[in-house]
């Protein structure tokens, strides 16, 4: 990250072991940030020439930098990640403000904490699924972080119902069968539109837009690699490395006559939620 004004902030949020590497993440997962799956969420941001947009969950920063240019010298976008690996990595993608934080419950450090409740959008792709812990807590921060103009709007794209449906039921039973309890290891949040709807509309946002998209996501590599990326470190955080690799094998031989094709390529069904809320201005 390089900038004059506030570029090589840190968060005040407690340090943690970072269980991310955006170097395995690149690898693995560059589909994530592709245009191709991201122009959608992106036409629904409208960003515009001078806003100040928070990205949350920015990850390597890809996105966070092209919105950048959209808003040009005269607007602000500024990134967040639970992963100081992410965040670093977003510096050196020229990412110009950016920290690390948990969107659940959202701090600004000092230098960064005057501009919050001055954004006009709060973004985010690919993340909040991550947020099972308190994803109320999410929609509070963005509350926070936006203005009260009855303008400020909270736009997003991340896994909805029906997600990765049977892969991840493979990897509960493959989990279950080696004793393991699946519901506490499984680390995602994937709601249905009208579970989220009403999680927005309680604390005060009014949905213009919200919506399931399925999406076949081709992989580069093999569905043990995809699990390496997203799994390890919560599904199988528990067991060793070689216990790990057995059980990843086992959730691919499972979803093998789904996932792959007669060429050997994998794939895996995503379905996106995608949404639009516009806080109100009574709030």
């Amino acid at each position: 990250m390089a900038s004059n004004t506030p570029s090589n902030t840190n968060s005040t949020t407690t340090e943690v072991k970072d269980t991310w590497s955006a170097e395995l993440y690149n690898k693995n997962a560059s589909f994530v940030y592709s245009p191709a799956f991201t122009s959608a969420v992106l036409s629904l941001l409208e960003a515009k020439p001078g806003e100040r947009i928070l990205d949350v969950g920015c990850g390597s920063g890809e996105i966070t930098a092209d919105l950048q240019k959209v808003v040009g010298e005269g607007g602000m976008v500024v990134g967040t990640d639970f992963s100081r690996d992410m965040i670093e990595k977003s510096k050196v993608n020229g990412v110009k403000h950016a920290f690390v934080a948990d969107a659940q419950a959202l701090e600004f450090p000092s230098d960064l904490r005057p501009y919050s409740g001055t954004f006009d959008a709060i973004f985010t792709n690919a993340a909040l699924h991550w947020c099972k812990r308190d994803p109320v807590g999410v929609i509070k921060s963005a509350k926070a972080a936006l203005k009260k103009d009855g303008k400020g709007r909270f736009v997003g794209e991340f896994g909805g119902y029906l997600n990765c449906v049977g892969l991840r039921g493979a990897i509960h039973s493959v989990l279950r069968r080696r004793g393991y309890d699946p519901d506490k290891l499984d680390p995602w949040y994937f709601p249905s539109t009208q579970d989220y709807q009403t999680l927005l509309e309680s604390q005060g946002f009014e949905v213009k837009h919200i919506s399931l998209n399925p999406r076949i996501t081709p992989l580069p590599g093999d569905l043990v690699d995809w699990q390496q990326t997203f799994c390890r470190e919560s599904c199988f955080a528990d067991m060793t490395d070689q216990e790990a690799e057995e059980a990843m094998k086992e959730v691919q031989a499972l979803c093998a006559v789904d996932c792959q094709d007669a060429s050997g390529k994998w794939a895996i069904m995503y379905v996106r939620l995608r949404f639009v809320a516009v806080l109100s201005q009574k709030v």
